[in-house]
């Protein structure tokens, strides 16, 4: 295969620039395009900033279903709606009720595991090559949950011990000899000791955009408004100001994909849940780790920022304004966790990319083969950046990856 040959990828988070830099160690000459600047403002930026490669199990399970009621009627709760964007979402939850049941629990849960055990070395590979100096710290992740709900942990619990995944069970007193800020509002909990967490995840971002740039990468900052395949080797793709010319192209754009991927014929499901953040300053050193309190579906990150605390899912689509009611559920979460906190700051509203089946779209289109999509990561998209990259990188230079990448395929849906 001739390396030379000019890639375009439609997305400058975390998938995009990941796959820039594998393509790139390929020797592909590549350029991105996004309207914002990497990760500006967006889901790469205010996530929770967790490298979790323990994060198979997926929500689509029974036991999530027959909570959803009450979870839609708690304040407290992690699910919300808008309710003028339902009848939009009835296709994907349409699929979503198809896919709840065990046996496609564990089949996500089984090709996420796939390509979560591969994620970490993925990043210590780019991370080789970036200066992470205060931006990265090993020290695990907390889980933890009272006992209401306790048949959902301990699914939880028994699908990631079948798949080999390390956890260490505490107590409510291990839980605080390790962050003794926390108010013992839970019962017990679990550590993922082979997790890490990001100080600040839009540094990282910009030290591997900068890394791709002084490679010979280009990046043209431009909002895309369609592509298509002309010939076997060429696919165009349009801006409101031009139009460019490449042999394969990549759509990386999150929450964004669906409008191109509709143009290309192809109905994925793709929707957003909306997450949202908030800080408060100075405070970081209240948590040695992140914690998340799986009942209530929110966690809290000790970052460069202050504490950032993140969560709620809301369905309610890209073009609804944030909810400041969301916002409220953040704050009074994190009280409950850790009683008196100053003024919070940074209201933020980002999108989760979210298939109904909680797998990522990997792979070429269904009706053009140079087109690749690389989006629908829904929580673990930071995560899932670099091992996506080299997974994509890997089927544009017709390798063998030895991995099963079927489950991935846009083709699923069809």
């Amino acid at each position: 295969m001739d390396k030379n040959i000019k890639i375009g990828i439609v997305g400058a988070g975390i998938q995009g620039v990941s796959n820039a830099l594998f393509l790139q160690k390929k020797g592909f000459n590549v350029t991105i395009f996004d309207r914002d600047n990497p990760g500006a403002q967006a889901a790469s930026y205010g996530n929770a900033g967790h490298f979790s490669p323990y994060a198979s199990v997926p929500l689509n399970r029974p036991d999530v279903l027959a909570d959803v009621p009450a979870m839609l009627l708690s304040s407290s709760g992690p699910l919300a709606l808008k309710w003028n964007y339902v009848p939009k979402m009835i296709p994907w939850f349409l699929h979503y009720l198809k896919n709840c049941n065990k046996k496609s629990m564990l089949h996500t849960a089984k090709y996420m595991h796939q390509i979560l055990s591969l994620s970490n070395d993925a990043y210590e590979e780019i991370f080789k090559e970036i200066d992470t100096t205060n931006l990265i710290e090993k020290k695990g992740i907390i889980y933890v949950w009272t006992k209401q709900n306790l048949k959902s942990r301990e699914l939880e619990i028994k699908v990631r011990n079948d798949l080999g995944i390390k956890q260490k069970l505490l107590t409510q007193k291990e839980v605080l000899e390790l962050e003794p800020n926390l108010k013992p509002v839970f019962d017990a909990g679990v550590i993922y000791e082979s997790a890490m967490h990001a100080r600040d995840p839009h540094g990282i971002l910009k030290e591997i955009f900068k890394l791709f740039l002084n490679k010979g990468g280009k990046f043209i900052q431009e909002n895309i408004t369609s592509l298509k395949q002309i010939s076997e080797n060429q696919t165009i793709i349009k801006s409101e100001k031009k139009e460019y010319s490449f042999e394969k192209t990549v759509i990386a754009s999150g929450a964004f994909s669906k409008n191109l991927t509709d143009q290309l014929g192809e109905n994925i499901p793709l929707d957003t849940e909306r997450g949202y953040h908030v800080h408060f300053k100075d405070c970081d050193h209240l948590l040695n780790r992140p914690v998340i309190f799986s009942n209530r579906g929110f966690g809290i990150t000790p970052m460069e920022q202050g504490l950032r605390v993140v969560g709620t899912i809301e369905f309610g689509g890209l073009n609804n304004s944030l909810s400041k009611s969301r916002i409220k559920n953040l704050i009074n979460n994190a009280k409950y966790m850790l009683g008196d906190l100053p003024e919070h700051e940074d209201e933020w509203l980002g999108f989760r990319p979210s298939l109904p089946d909680f797998l990522p779209v990997m792979g070429p289109s269904k009706n053009h083969k140079n087109i690749f999509y690389c989006f629908g990561h829904h929580h673990l998209g930071w995560t899932l950046g670099p091992i996506s990259g080299k997974i994509i990188s890997g089927m544009i230079a017709n390798e063998n990856t030895n991995l099963n990448l079927k489950p991935y395929s846009s083709l699923r849906f069809s």
